[in-house]
């Protein structure tokens, strides 16, 4: 077994962050010609923000692919992932025979040209504390510094097991019952149910407590949500929760922009969420109707490819994946990843609960998660019984609550089986993401020079012919949506002469534009039977100079995301 799968533990548990960076710094010494370890910034409570990056030269710029996991505390199974998208990384170059799939050689060639840069935990702060305690963490345990000062919930281990779950408390008028059948499962309360009733709340205590308000659980209650911290379409709060004062409010949040915006090597994104069992694509604030369709097409590439690799649809964030219909979300990863930094850029929310408790789909993606009645959270309570060792649901026990008086705690601990899939479906779940990314990463641009010709036209002159061209998939400006950034400039050539010079030096840099790719994505009309054409030669381009004398000339191709190619040519007067 090669050196860059002997530690694989990730594979079949949810690591803490000290041995998450572990694993990384093993990889970065068994292999430092491969896999070079920065840290991208530390957060407030003193943990480093790790970004691996794979493939030799990683200074030399050339297209490149992020995958980033653990953006929400809860959401552990992200880090798995990204971790083993790395490995399979590694292994394109210490061992591209054993890489799973059918690969054939000139493909994984080309993989090998990728830049893989690697960030398993954008939270670590949050990951921590949801490993060590439990409870919900939407990003980070920390407030806004302006919050205000009033009654709110905070995750507390109350009677010492080591876990946060939930806080029953009877009362005749609360809205949940036990469930006769499952302990640790409360139901919603019918009309026609019997006492016991109870109310429900998170294990913890009430902040800022007036010895009598019992605020209701809020999800974000004054915290910051990574999500909604991004510069494109940003809004701010109230208008967007969890938006902070601007964007890239959090150091973590800061350091995934300050990254993306000295890397426009990027050409692909994939923002690893849990949970639902989906591929979340742009656009997020407005229907397909307004997407260039272009990269509508090949988004149902992708699609297909989730289908089949992961078994995971794609939906639509405008359209299927709002909390509210045509209420967009502003400031999130994808929108900026795509329209600013001109990304295919995807969120997956890995473990398809819902597929599991064959629940049918719906009319959008998103009201899965408010779909669920009684009999479908009595098969859960049945799933986690068969399937998930009872990590769920717990039994209740009596406890006397410092603000409350008598309660009992006990119940739901999401984080295995709920926020995140058992460990068990891991190593499953790594491999089909894994199928998947790397097909997303082959379909990146190549630059190439075709052809370079010298022509002697006198004694002292030749004619200098470049063609230049792009033979991978994508074009090189990547999605349509960004091709207008001042930053993402096209594909220029240089002639530098050494000891003969230009006829016109005015003429030594020529711009060539961008230059398409062989690829349509799904569905083109290009594709269909009853008219099948190419686009012609506009992936290629071409460039000319005078060269009078006798010496050496260097030619550069190069453009700010595909990095550049040069060759050297010797000129030679006539004797």
């Amino acid at each position: 077994m090669p050196k860059a799968h002997q530690h694989r533990r990730y594979r079949h548990e949810y690591l803490s962050h000290k041995a998450l960076g572990r694993q990384l710094e093993a990889w970065a010494e068994a292999h430092p010609e491969l896999a070079h370890l920065r840290s991208i910034g530390t957060t407030p409570q003193g943990r480093e923000i790790w970004v691996l990056t794979i493939g030799p030269e990683p200074d030399r710029r050339r297209p490149g692919v992020w995958v980033d996991g653990n953006m929400h505390g809860t959401e552990l199974a992200g880090s798995s992932v990204a971790l083993a998208i790395a490995e399979a990384a590694l292994t394109l170059h210490l061992e591209p025979e054993a890489l799973a799939g059918d690969w054939p050689d000139p493909q994984r060639q080309a993989l090998r040209e990728v830049l893989f840069y690697i960030c398993p935990r954008v939270s670590p702060d949050g990951a921590e504390q949801v490993l060590s305690q439990g409870g919900f963490v939407r990003s980070v345990p920390r407030r806004h510094p302006d919050s205000p000062e009033r009654p709110r919930w905070y995750a507390q281990d109350l009677d010492g097991d080591g876990r946060c779950r939930y806080l029953r408390q009877a009362d005749p008028a609360g809205d949940f019952v036990a469930s006769p059948r499952y302990p640790g499962l409360m139901l919603p309360r019918r009309v026609d149910d019997a006492p016991p009733y109870w109310r429900l709340y998170p294990e913890g205590a009430i902040e800022h407590w007036d010895g009598q308000t019992i605020p209701e659980p809020d999800w974000l209650a004054d915290t910051p949500d990574f999500n909604r911290q991004f510069p494109w379409a940003w809004q701010p709060e109230p208008e967007q929760e969890g938006a902070g004062q601007q964007p890239g409010a959090e150091p973590e949040t800061q350091a995934v922009i300050d990254f993306a915006l000295r890397h426009p090597n990027l050409y692909a994104w994939l923002n690893l969420h849990t949970f639902g069992g989906v591929f979340i694509r742009p656009l997020s604030h407005a229907p397909d109707s307004r997407m260039a369709t272009a990269d509508l097409a090949l988004y149902r590439q992708l699609a297909d490819w989730g289908e089949a690799r992961v078994g995971y649809p794609t939906v639509s964030s405008f359209e299927e994946f709002c909390y509210e219909p045509e209420t967009p979300l502003h400031g999130d990863l994808i929108d900026f990843a795509y329209h600013q930094r001109g990304c295919v850029a995807i969120v997956c929310e890995l473990w398809d609960l819902f597929r599991r408790l064959e629940r049918p789909a719906p009319a959008r993606f998103i009201d899965h998660y408010t779909s669920l009645d009684r009999e479908a959270l009595e098969g859960l309570a049945r799933w986690d019984l068969r399937e998930n060792r009872r990590r769920l649901f717990g039994d209740w026990r009596p406890l006397v609550h410092p603000q409350l008086g008598q309660v009992e705690v006990g119940g739901l601990d999401p984080v295995c089986g709920l926020w995140n899939p058992p460990p068990e479906a891991l190593p499953g779940l790594c491999d089909a993401l894994v199928a998947y990314w790397l097909r997303v990463a082959a379909m990146l641009p190549r630059l190439v020079i075709e052809d370079l010709t010298l022509t002697r036209l006198g004694p002292r002159q030749h004619l200098l012919e470049l063609t230049a061209a792009n033979h991978g998939y994508l074009p090189t400006q990547g999605v349509q949506a960004a091709r207008e950034r001042p930053w993402n400039g096209g594909v220029a050539a240089w002639a530098s002469p050494l000891g003969c010079r230009l006829h016109a030096s005015c003429q030594a840099r020529q711009e060539l534009g961008h230059l398409d790719g062989w690829g349509r994505g799904h569905g083109d009309a290009a594709h269909m039977p009853w008219f099948q054409r190419s686009r012609g030669n506009s992936h290629q381009a071409r460039a000319r100079w005078l060269i009078e004398g006798e010496g050496e000339v260097t030619v550069r191709v190069e453009s700010p995301r595909l990095g550049g190619i040069k060759r050297r040519l010797p000129i030679e007067i006539a004797r």
